[in-house]
């Protein structure tokens, strides 16, 4: 499975429309060769560069199998961040280049968790039903 983005290249900068410096809104993302007998797929864009330890950003599940996330767009469930909120909240880094990773899963069954789940729920519902997995990062400064 193979994850872009036509916002921006893999090890390369986020445009600020994306981070909390603008629209804070979600990128697009393309997704290829998904495994043929993928249910669904979930989405986690963390930062492992913020000082409280690996910073959840946005947590997407039950997400319809698709080759397309929309930009500005709720693709499935959404569980709650490490703002304490649904949704995706874009890079926000304090200070320094921070890396901002956007890991794909494809799994063999729908995890049905309902909303607003936290990121060790999905992920214990997602062990041993993951068929393939696929990353691009993303960097953003505030320093500039």
């Amino acid at each position: 499975m193979k994850l872009r983005s036509p916002s921006f290249r893999n090890n390369d900068f986020i445009p600020r429309k994306y981070t909390c410096d603008d629209a804070d809104i979600n990128p697009e993302l393309l997704i290829s060769d998904i495994p043929p007998e993928t249910k669904s797929l979930v989405l986690i864009v963390d930062d492992p560069d913020a000082p409280k330890g690996n910073w959840l950003h946005w947590l997407v599940y039950d997400i319809p199998v698709t080759e397309i996330i929309k930009e500005n767009s709720i693709p499935g469930s959404e569980g709650i961040n490490d703002y304490n909120q649904r949704g995706y909240g874009g890079p926000c880094p304090p200070k320094g280049t921070h890396h901002y990773h956007f890991r794909l899963f494809a799994l063999d069954t729908m995890l049905n968790l309902g909303s607003n789940r936290t990121r060790d729920e999905v992920e214990n519902a997602m062990s041993g039903h993951i068929l393939d997995k696929a990353e691009i990062t993303g960097l953003y400064s505030r320093d500039a």
